[in-house]
C-alpha cells in the first residue's frame, strides 16, 4: 500500500465525514432541543438532491441549482414540522419512530410520483469537472476539494451563529434546558419550526453535492441517516462541535478500514476470503469505534450541557 494511496483515501474519509456533518449538525439539534427521535431526516437529503438536479436542469448551473434547493427544502422541513412532526413532540419516542417513519414512506413514494422511478445522474460545474493535483503524482478530483471546502465553512458559520448570534444562544438554550427558555419568554414552537427548518436546509445541502458524486435516487437518504446516527452518538447528542468530530472520525474510520483491512488479511488469508472477510470488518468499524467511544464518554465525546 502506498502512501499516496493512503492519503487520497484519507482525503476520500473527510469528504465522507463533511457529509455527514452536514447531516450530523441539524439532527443532533433536533435530538437536543425537541427530544425528537426523527427518523425522516434522511428524507430531505433525498429531496435536496431531487430539488438540486431539477433546478440545475431548468437553470443550466450547477451551482446556481443547489443555491436554489437549499431555501426550498428548507421550507418543505418547515412545513412538515408545521403540519405533522410537531404532533408529535408530547408523544413517546415509539410513536415518534413510527410517525417519522411513515413520513419516510411517503417522502419516498411522493419522490417516486413526481420524478419517477429512475435514478438521475447529475454533473459536477465544468469548472470543477477535473482534477487538481494536491501532491506531486497525486491527482484528485475538484468537485471532492470543493465540497470538503463547502464543508468547513458550513461548520465555521454553524459555530458562529450558535455561538455568536441571538439565534444560537435561543438555541444553546433551548438546547441545555427547554422548559427554563420557555418560561423566560421564547417562543419555542417558532424555534422548533426555525431549528428544523435549518436542519433540513443542511441535509438537503449534503443531497444535492453528493448529486454529482452518487446517483440521485429515490430511498438515498436512509444508508446515509444510519452513519448520521452513529456520528451523533459518538459526537454527543446537541453538540455541533461534537458532530464535526464525530463526523470525521467516522468518516476516515470507515473509509480507511475498508482500505486496510483486505489488505492485512491477504498476509494470512487467500485473496478471496480475505476480501470478503475484510469487508465484513470494515462495516463494524465505526460501531466498534461507537461502541469503545461509550465505553469511556457515555453521553459522546462533547455533549452538550445540560
Amino acid at each position: 500500500m502506498t502512501s499516496l494511496l493512503l492519503i487520497e483515501q484519507s482525503l476520500n474519509g473527510l469528504q465522507l465525514g463533511v457529509m455527514l456533518f452536514l447531516m450530523a449538525a441539524g439532527l443532533t439539534l433536533v435530538f437536543g432541543i425537541m427530544d425528537l427521535i426523527h427518523l425522516s431526516h434522511g428524507s430531505f437529503y433525498m429531496v435536496g438532491a431531487y430539488f438540486t438536479a431539477t433546478f440545475a436542469r431548468l437553470t443550466d448551473s450547477f451551482v446556481l441549482g443547489l443555491l436554489l434547493a437549499l431555501p426550498a427544502v428548507a421550507v418543505v422541513g418547515m412545513a412538515v414540522e408545521l403540519v405533522a412532526v410537531r404532533r408529535l413532540y408530547a408523544r413517546d419516542h415509539l410513536e415518534q419512530v413510527l410517525g417519522t417513519f411513515g413520513l419516510i414512506l411517503f417522502f419516498n413514494e411522493g419522490v417516486r410520483m413526481l420524478w419517477g422511478p429512475q435514478p438521475i445522474f447529475l454533473s459536477p460545474p465544468a469548472a470543477l469537472a477535473g482534477t487538481v493535483e494536491v501532491l506531486p503524482g497525486l491527482p484528485y478530483p475538484a468537485f471532492r476539494l470543493a465540497i470538503l471546502a463547502v464543508g468547513l465553512a458550513v461548520a465555521l458559520a454553524l459555530w458562529g451563529l450558535v455561538n455568536h448570534t441571538r439565534l444560537g444562544m435561543l438555541v444553546r438554550a433551548g438546547a441545555s434546558n427547554r422548559a427554563m427558555a420557555g418560561a423566560l419568554g421564547v417562543n419555542i414552537p417558532t424555534l422548533f419550526t426555525a431549528v428544523f427548518g435549518l436542519g433540513a436546509a443542511l441535509a438537503g445541502l449534503a443531497g444535492g453535492m453528493a448529486g454529482p458524486v452518487l446517483a440521485v435516487q429515490v430511498g438515498m437518504g436512509e444508508s446515509i441517516l444510519i452513519l448520521t446516527f452513529v456520528v451523533i452518538v459518538i459526537g454527543g447528542i446537541g453538540s455541533i462541535r461534537g458532530a464535526l468530530v464525530g463526523a470525521v472520525l467516522v468518516g476516515l474510520v470507515d473509509t480507511l478500514a475498508r482500505l486496510m483491512l483486505p489488505s492485512l488479511l491477504r498476509t494470512v488469508l487467500p485473496p478471496s476470503q480475505a476480501d470478503g472477510l475484510g469487508s465484513s470488518l470494515a462495516s463494524m468499524g465505526i460501531y466498534v469505534l461507537m461502541a469503545a467511544v461509550l465505553a469511556v464518554r457515555p453521553r459522546g465525546l462533547f455533549p452538550a450541557r445540560g
